[in-house]
């Protein structure tokens, strides 16, 4: 399992990455006309998402966290206590809201029918949603709840 902890660690900077590019790139090229250029990138932002995506469930459901507190507490101290709340209800429903908005806006780039000016507009949209649920929901190590956490888990 530290195995999957450490990759999905990982891909979560990969994500912040291609986000932050692809998110630039679209505001700065707002009247350009996409490319294949545009369409490689937005398929990589898909794809590492998706792949954390799995890797995060299969931790959800088979790991410590996650799933298993419901298993050993009931739903009511899992709600009512904020560490246990996250990682079995907040961390999954804010990720799996952001692979909707970037599977939304990879789903944009690929149609032809809509302008490129309104594409470049939406995909932004979607692309800037995502990125705003994945850094509220990212246990990050300066939030209290989470003071220890290492930046990339699973190394050390």
């Amino acid at each position: 399992m530290i195995a999957l902890l450490w990759m999905h660690s990982l891909l979560r900077w990969a994500i912040l990455l291609f986000l932050i590019r692809n998110i630039s790139n679209h505001f700065l090229e707002k009247d350009k006309p996409y490319s294949p250029n545009d369409k490689k990138w937005s398929l990589r932002l898909l794809i590492v998402t998706h792949l954390n995506f799995v890797v995060g469930l299969l931790q959800y459901f088979f790991g410590e966290k996650g799933f298993a507190y419901f298993k050993n507490n009931d739903a009511k101290t899992v709600m009512k206590t904020p560490a246990l709340r996250f990682w079995a209800v907040e961390h999954i429903t804010g990720m799996l809201l952001a692979v909707i908005f970037i599977t939304v806006a990879h789903s944009l780039v690929k149609k032809y029918t809509i302008t490129h000016n309104s594409k470049h507009n939406r995909v932004l949209l979607f692309c800037v949603l995502a990125l705003v649920f994945i850094l509220a929901v990212i246990p990050w190590p300066f939030r209290e709840m989470f003071n220890g956490t290492p930046w990339i888990r699973g190394l050390y």
